[in-house]
């Protein structure tokens, strides 16, 4: 009996710990962007902001990202080399995607005519009329991947700008290289500092 009490205790210690990883990520699903480190042998610079960026000449390739948008068309991000993308994940679900996402349409209104894209990567939403719901509530008129199982975020190598929770936000520049990252919600005032520099660049 003695036996069979400790084994239980010990199964019990031992299961604590990978409990409380899996709570950690459930926290951490949908962020505030207090953390924003960029992790690995990086050059990253991180503002007070906590806007990260990376100096011209020193940024990594964007990953490829292709797939089915939400409106079940082919998306390819390819598509916008040449132009400034900015790329956000979100999901319905997600309330400081709700917050943000007035500023995304706001901002994405202002600069399409100065060579700037903005792309969606919808996640972890089961259903695709939850997301389009969200879209048509905020006025969002440019393209978002469907991806309800996340496997596009794993295509951002180890040690780069990473969409690491939602919401996050990478900017990619002209050359498709990743260039800023946020992590968490944005306003229209820190997007454009975002962005601002990287329309500047030739």
């Amino acid at each position: 009996m003695s036996y069979g009490r400790a084994s239980r205790r010990r199964f019990t210690l031992l299961a604590a710990p990978a409990a409380a990883v899996a709570l950690a990520l459930t926290l951490t699903a949908c962020g505030t962007g207090d953390k924003t480190g960029g992790g690995g042998d990086t050059n990253f610079v991180t503002g007070n902001g906590g806007i990260s960026t990376a100096a011209k000449g020193e940024r990594a390739d964007a990953p490829k990202l292709d797939g089915e948008s939400l409106d079940g068309k082919q998306l390819d991000l390819a598509d916008y080399k040449g132009k400034v993308v900015v790329l956000n994940a979100w999901g319905s679900w997600c309330a400081p995607c709700r917050l943000e996402a007035k500023y995304f349409t706001k901002v994405a209104k202002a600069t399409e005519d100065q060579g700037v894209q903005f792309v969606g990567v919808n996640t972890r939403d089961p259903e695709r009329a939850q997301a389009i719901s969200f879209e048509k509530d905020f006025g969002v008129t440019y393209p978002s991947f469907y991806d309800p199982t996340g496997k596009l975020l794993l295509r951002f190598p180890k040690g780069t700008f990473k969409l690491q929770s939602i919401p996050s936000t990478v900017v990619i520049d002209r050359d498709g290289k990743l260039a800023a990252r946020f992590v968490g919600p944005l306003d229209d005032t820190n997007l454009r500092k975002m962005i601002d520099p990287l329309i500047a660049e030739k």
